[in-house]
C-alpha cells in the first residue's frame, strides 16, 4: 500500500477515511507493507493518525509491519523513526 503526494486535512476527524483504508489494508493480513517514501508532506494530524496505526498494529501482535520511506522527503526521517519507539518491532527503510 502507498500514500503520495501531500496530506493537509484539517483534523483527526478528516482523516476518517485514511483511517478506514489503513484498517481495510490490515485486517487479516500477516504483513503489510506501508510505502511513504512519495508523501512529500503529512501534517500533526496524520501525523497522529499514522501514531494510532502503528499502536494498533503493535497491539494486534500478529502483524509485521514495514514502513518505507525516502531521505529526500525532510519530514520522514525524524517522525518516522519515532514510529520505532511505539512499535520496535517495526521494519522501516528508507530510499
Amino acid at each position: 500500500m502507498a500514500l503520495t503526494g501531500t496530506l493537509r486535512l484539517n483534523g483527526l476527524a478528516e482523516y476518517e477515511p485514511i483511517v478506514r483504508l489503513l484498517s481495510t489494508a490490515a485486517a487479516g493480513a500477516k504483513d503489510l507493507r506501508l510505502d511513504l517514501s512519495g508523501l512529500a508532506f503529512l501534517n500533526s494530524s496524520g501525523i497522529a493518525v499514522l501514531s494510532k496505526f502503528v499502536i494498533e498494529a503493535r497491539n494486534r501482535g500478529d502483524l509485521a509491519l514495514a514502513i518505507v520511506g525516502s531521505t529526500a522527503v525532510p519530514w520522514q526521517g525524524k517522525s518516522l523513526q519515532n514510529l520505532k519507539r511505539l512499535m520496535p518491532a517495526l521494519s522501516l527503510e528508507f530510499r
